[in-house]
């Protein structure tokens, strides 16, 4: 097994319990790509045609206001995680949002005619499938909650807790813009957890 493939077959039996057969069924779908910081796994207004899986390096999922050019961050993905436009992967639409590699980064993907037929002739990749469906459903329930339920603080330490060196990677405005505050109060609450 090459090194590309052994981090999809570890990424894969933790997340979905696929076996071994199952990992070799789709290993020729995987492909390796690199993404230089400021690059685009994929682009607003086009459909996002692939399933990603960081293999390092952190990407922003962020909106763009046509009329504005206000940018607004709404999530990170970083090593073993999925990165996908999931929306626009399922029903194959043009995405709403931009995701941009935030450093130097590379992934593995798949497209999503190559997973759909390995979910038409396989269960467990079907089971694959539904556990991926849920945790992107998770991300955004969990998104919208701590927009509703939590402070801005508690907001940046769940953030901490899912990416814990994201502060030295990114510039802090990015950290503010997904937390939904301005740089001055980002400041404030890192101030005070240090204390």
């Amino acid at each position: 097994m090459t090194e590309k493939d052994e981090i999809i077959a570890n990424h894969l039996r933790k997340f979905a319990a696929l076996t071994d057969k199952d990992i070799a069924e789709s290993l020729a779908f995987w492909k390796p790509r690199k993404i230089a910081k400021g690059d685009f796994f994929n682009m607003q207004s086009m459909v996002c045609n692939d399933l990603g899986l960081v293999v390092k390096g952190i990407f922003r999922i962020y909106y763009s206001d046509p009329k504005t050019s206000t940018e607004k961050n709404l999530f990170f993905f970083s090593e073993n995680q999925f990165v996908v436009s999931f929306r626009s992967f399922i029903s194959q639409n043009p995405c709403w949002y931009y995701i941009e590699a935030m450093e130097d980064s590379e992934v593995v993907f798949i497209s999503y005619q190559n997973l759909n037929s390995l979910y038409e002739r396989n269960a467990n990749w079907g089971k694959f499938g539904r556990l991926l469906a849920e945790l992107f459903f998770s991300y955004a329930q969990s998104r919208t909650e701590e927009f509703m339920f939590f402070s801005h603080e508690e907001r940046y330490l769940r953030l901490l807790e899912e990416h814990p060196n994201i502060v030295e990677r990114i510039p802090a405005y990015h950290i503010s813009s997904f937390l939904g505050i301005t740089n001055p109060s980002l400041s404030r609450i890192r101030k005070r957890i240090k204390k």
